[in-house]
C-alpha cells in the first residue's frame, strides 16, 4: 500500500514539466494549508518554442497539492515574492514555420526536413537556424523572428536596456549562463538567436508572473491554459486535440496579467483534487495587451503562500491587485471623499451608503469581446447578480482591462462587502486594501 506524503510547512519546487498541465501530471507536497511554496521558475514562450521536444509553450513548475483542497473550492495565493535571475533576455514578434508543425507550432513540433515529431535536436552556431535536427541536420525550429531584441537587466535598479549587435551576440556566447536557466531547465535560450533590431532602448523592470494557477480538470499545453490560446486546441489534428466541453474545464491559469506580481493575491478554482498550484512564465515588464505576442521571459524566484477557502466555487481567477494596481475608479474612496459621499447623500434625503471593496474577476475567450463576457458571467454568477448590474458597477466603479490580445480581460469593480462576506472574501479584501 502506498504511503501518502506528509504534509510540509514549506515546499521548494524546481521541477519542471515539458508544456503539460492535467490530472495526469504527478503532483508534488502536499504543502499545508497556509503553508508557503518557493519555486525557482524557467523562461516560458520564446525557449519553450524553440525546444522541439517541448509539448508546450511553457516550463511551468511541477504541480503542488495544498492539504485540504477539495473539488469547487478556491485557492488563495498570496505572491509574497518575485524577483528575476535572468541577467539578459531576447524576444520579438514571432512567425510560425507551416512545414515545421502539425497544426500547431506551440504543442506540435516537425522538423520541416525529416518530418520527425517532437524532434530531438543540437545547436550549432547561433542565429534563427541554430536549431537543427539530429535525424537530418536540418533547422528544426517552429519560429522565426521578424523583428526581435535583446535585453540586459539590473534587478537591482530596476532597470533594462536593449542591445545593439555586439551585445547581442555577446550575451549569445552563454546563453544558458545569461539567461540563468535552472539546473532542470530542459529548454533551449532564447539568447541563441541573437536578436538586435531595437538597440538602446531603455525601460523600467516590474516582473509578475505570465502562468500561474490550478491544475485544469483536462490534459492540455500549459501554454493554452486559457480561453484565447485554448480554442487551437479544439478539434485540433495533433494529439492534444480537445472538444469545446474539454476546454470548459480550464483554469484560466495563463493569463499574461501584468498585475499578478508581488503584493497581489490570486483566488483560483480548483478542479482537481489537491488543486495543483504551478507557475512559470515569468515576465521582467509587460504594457497592457502583450501586443507584439511575446515580452522578456526570464528566470527567476517566487514565494507564494497558499490556503483553502472551502465551497467558494468560482469558475475562473480572482484578482485582488495591488491598491496602486487598481483602475481609478476602483480604488477606494479617501476618508475625506466617503465624508463628501455622505454628505451629498444627506442632501438628497439617503442615508447608509453601501460598504464595499475592490474585486477583479478574469475572464478569457477567443477575442476581448468573448473575454469580457466571461468576466462578467463569472462575476455575476458570484457575486449573485445581473449581468446588467455588474456592468453597470464597472462601467462607475472599476474598469475592464486588457491583460492579453486577443482574449484575457480583468473586470473590476467595487462590490458590497456583505457579498463578499457571505463568500468568504471579505477579509482577504479588508486585508488587501486596508478596509
Amino acid at each position: 500500500m502506498a504511503v501518502a506524503n506528509p504534509v510540509r510547512e514549506h515546499v521548494e519546487i524546481a521541477r519542471y514539466t515539458r508544456g503539460q498541465v492535467g490530472p495526469s501530471q504527478p503532483m508534488q507536497g502536499p504543502v499545508a494549508d497556509g503553508g508557503v511554496i518557493v519555486a525557482e521558475t524557467a523562461p516560458g514562450c520564446w525557449g519553450p518554442m524553440i525546444t522541439p521536444h517541448f509539448r508546450g509553450g511553457h516550463e511551468c513548475t511541477a504541480p503542488v497539492a495544498v492539504e485540504g483542497a477539495e473539488v469547487g473550492d478556491g485557492l488563495v495565493i498570496r505572491i509574497e515574492q518575485i524577483s528575476v535571475t535572468s541577467l539578459a533576455t531576447a524576444s520579438g514578434t514571432d512567425g510560425a514555420i507551416p512545414t515545421a508543425c502539425k497544426g500547431d507550432p506551440y504543442v506540435a513540433h516537425l522538423c520541416p526536413g525529416c518530418g520527425t515529431p517532437w524532434p530531438e535536436t543540437y545547436i550549432e552556431g547561433t542565429g534563427q537556424q541554430a536549431i537543427r535536427c539530429k535525424h537530418c541536420g536540418a533547422p528544426a525550429g517552429s519560429f522565426s523572428m521578424p523583428h526581435g531584441y535583446t535585453m540586459a537587466f539590473d534587478q537591482a535598479a530596476g532597470v533594462a536596456v536593449t542591445l545593439d549587435r555586439a551585445g547581442a551576440d555577446r550575451a549569445a556566447a552563454d546563453p544558458r549562463g545569461n539567461s540563468a536557466l535552472p539546473a532542470n531547465a530542459e529548454q533551449y535560450s532564447i539568447l541563441l538567436f541573437a536578436p538586435a533590431d531595437l538597440a538602446l532602448v531603455a525601460t523600467r523592470m516590474r516582473p509578475f508572473l505570465g502562468n500561474i494557477g490550478t491544475t485544469p480538470a483536462v490534459d492540455m499545453p500549459d501554454s493554452h491554459n486559457a480561453g484565447d490560446f485554448g480554442q487551437s486546441l479544439v478539434g485540433a489534428p495533433h494529439q492534444y486535440g480537445l472538444t469545446a466541453e474539454d476546454l470548459e474545464r480550464r483554469t484560466d491559469g495563463h493569463m499574461d496579467i501584468d498585475a499578478v506580481r508581488a503584493g497581489a493575491i490570486l483566488i483560483c478554482p480548483v478542479k482537481v483534487p489537491g488543486g495543483g498550484v504551478y507557475l512559470g512564465d515569468m515576465h521582467a515588464m509587460q504594457g497592457d495587451g502583450e501586443i507584439a505576442g511575446h515580452t522578456a521571459d526570464v528566470s527567476g524566484r517566487a514565494t507564494l503562500r497558499v490556503s483553502v477557502l472551502k465551497g467558494l466555487g468560482n469558475d475562473g481567477p480572482i484578482l485582488l491587485m495591488r491598491p496602486d494596481d487598481l483602475p481609478p475608479l476602483a480604488r477606494p474612496l479617501s476618508a475625506e471623499e466617503r465624508a463628501a459621499a455622505e454628505q451629498l447623500a444627506r442632501q438628497w434625503g439617503l442615508s447608509g451608503l453601501e460598504a464595499s471593496g475592490p474585486i477583479s474577476f478574469v475572464g478569457s475567450g477567443p477575442n476581448l469581446n468573448a473575454a469580457t463576457d466571461s468576466g462578467l458571467r463569472r462575476a455575476a454568477t458570484l457575486l449573485g447578480m445581473s449581468v446588467d448590474e455588474v456592468k453597470n458597477r464597472a462601467t462607475i466603479t472599476g474598469g475592464i482591462e486588457i491583460g492579453r490580445h486577443p482574449g484575457v480581460v480583468t473586470v473590476t469593480l467595487l462590490a458590497p462587502l456583505a457579498k463578499l462576506d457571505a463568500l468568504g472574501l471579505g477579509d482577504l479584501v479588508r486585508e488587501q486594501y486596508g478596509l
